[in-house]
């Protein structure tokens, strides 16, 4: 199932999926867009201070924020030119200060020096700090075609 998602801004009508499903079209999606094009830093931004952070990657992993730190450095510095990001939102919850993602992320980028194409299962759990969404945990792994 593919869940439309809207670009508009936050109004009084919205409600807390409302404005977490903006959050992750916007500032998640030009994070994810940012790091395939070699930048860390606003990935890193979105990413919780807090303990435990988490990511079993398709390629690494890493526990806590100084890992989280390396291997958000070490794949910055592996991506350029991101001719294409999309991610494909199969389905979501939100409950209280909790969310998840679950969906497939397609990218069309040079990795390695070498221009790939690739899509990527990936979960993230969100947690809502100060009144706004950080990226706790990811999961992700490459399918196979």
């Amino acid at each position: 199932m593919r869940i439309p998602l809207r670009r508009d801004g936050h109004d009084e009508g919205m409600t807390d999926r409302d404005d977490f499903l903006v959050w992750v079209r916007t500032a998640l999606h030009d994070a994810e867009l940012a790091l395939h094009n070699g930048d860390a830093a606003p990935r890193r931004a979105l990413w919780s201070r807090n303990e435990p952070v988490s990511v079993l990657g398709a390629w690494r992993s890493a526990h806590g924020q100084q890992e989280l730190d390396k291997l958000f450095s070490a794949l910055a510095k592996t991506f350029s030119d991101c001719r294409s990001f999309v991610f494909e939102l199969q389905t979501f919850d939100v409950s209280g200060d909790m969310a998840y993602t679950v969906g497939l992320e397609h990218t069309s980028a040079v990795a390695d020096g070498e221009p790939r194409a690739y899509t990527l299962r990936a979960t993230q759990v969100y947690r809502r700090e100060d009144g706004e969404w950080r990226v706790a945990h990811r999961h992700a792994d490459t399918v196979n075609e």
